[in-house]
């Protein structure tokens, strides 16, 4: 059988498979009772039991396809800052108005749209936040306003991909750090790093925070423009709601983020040096359902390789050049929320893959507490 031409749209099908969740917002919306379980169920569950019948995707593309191959994949990522938009806002609208909705199941609703955004929601950032052209970086922008959470642009760009698996980057997570420590560690310190890189940035090019170059008031007008709407459509229980399931989509972007890294370090070289960041340092997953409603994402290890990469084109790697995670994110998120059974599944992962990759290093301790020097050009 001939392969689906990559231009085509059944080559770009399975990554489609999000937009089944905004008819389930709208039966949650208009039907109530426990409608907005559909929403996590498909998400988190129906995923993960695909997973195991379709098993692992080995295969890799070329990665020097052409970007006008690439229409129908890119397509998906395009539209979904409208549909969100949509799920949000006018479930705000039809939740506050309509009058057959209890409290109970405004929140359910609200919970199962904050699986949406962030599952679907902050990934699709993700991916526009890293290309070049200004549609794709204003829809991720406008993506991470629905969930309050703006400053994850520089964040990632500017420090998560140049310091990962070494102290400056607060979101790799430390071997035996369970996920609610690492969850406030985050929320704690990711703005204000976010607000350092920037304004480095700008002092380094002679320029004022207050310069309009700072993204930072972009991400402020951006987040109180969609606090005002929800405020307009619900009043304060709209409000209240909105603030909810953003929230529930930061939570979500969190897990994801704990277990992308967790134990996975960078060899100190000393002084403030860290090796060259390599697929070793991200644990990669090749399950072949997770990875079409997440667009490639668990193809992490290649993605901080070479971060310009497209999702359509991103590689997997084998057991020799990267970890492995034994389920995908779906699932693996969800052990997460269990910190001893997360230690049970991943810390002899962690410890296997010390062996494998540094067998030279005796002690850890100061890999595990974080406690190394910050790599030179971050102090």
């Amino acid at each position: 059988m001939s392969k689906p031409d990559p231009k085509s749209l059944p080559a770009a099908a399975p990554f489609w498979m999000s937009v089944v969740m905004i008819p389930l917002v709208i039966l949650a919306a208009t039907r109530g009772g426990f409608w907005w379980l559909l929403l996590p169920g498909y998400a988190w569950y129906l995923t993960t039991a695909m997973d195991g019948v379709l098993g692992l995707n080995e295969n890799n593309p070329d990665p020097e396809a052409e970007l006008s191959q690439l229409f129908w994949h890119r397509a998906v990522t395009l539209i979904w800052f409208p549909l969100q938009f949509l799920a949000i806002f006018g479930s705000i609208y039809h939740a506050t108005h309509g009058g057959h909705l209890s409290g109970l199941e405004q929140l359910g609703l609200f919970f199962g749209i904050g699986v949406l955004s962030g599952t679907i929601g902050i990934v699709y950032a993700h991916e526009l936040l890293h290309q070049k052209t200004r549609l794709e970086r204003w829809c991720g922008d406008l993506l991470l306003a629905t969930v309050l959470y703006s400053h994850f642009r520089t964040e990632h760009l500017l420090v998560h991909h140049s310091w990962v698996a070494t102290p400056r980057d607060a979101v790799s997570a430390r071997y035996n750090e369970g996920f609610y420590r690492f969850f406030w560690r985050v929320l704690r310190e990711s703005p204000v790093s976010a607000w350092r890189a920037e304004t480095r940035m700008l002092a380094r090019a002679k320029r004022s925070i207050w310069d309009r170059r700072n993204p930072f008031w972009r991400y402020a007008a951006l987040q109180l423009g969609m606090l005002a709407l929800a405020l307009v459509l619900g009043g304060v229980t709209g409000l209240m709601l909105f603030v909810f399931q953003a929230f529930v989509a930061i939570w979500q972007l969190e897990l994801t983020n704990y277990v992308e890294h967790y134990g996975l370090t960078r060899r100190h070289l000393g002084d403030g040096r860290y090796e060259h960041i390599m697929p070793r340092h991200s644990w990669n997953a090749a399950h072949t359902a997770s990875n079409w409603l997440l667009i490639n994402l668990q193809r992490h290890s290649d993605h901080h390789y070479k971060p310009d990469r497209r999702f359509p084109l991103l590689q997997t790697y084998d057991e020799d050049e990267a970890p492995q995670l034994p389920l995908g994110y779906p699932a693996m998120t969800f052990v997460a929320m269990v910190p001893p059974w997360w230690r049970r599944r991943m810390n002899p992962r962690v410890r296997a893959w010390r062996r494998k990759f540094y067998p030279d290093i005796e002690d850890w301790s100061a890999y595990n507490q974080g406690n190394l020097p910050m790599p030179r050009s971050a102090l």
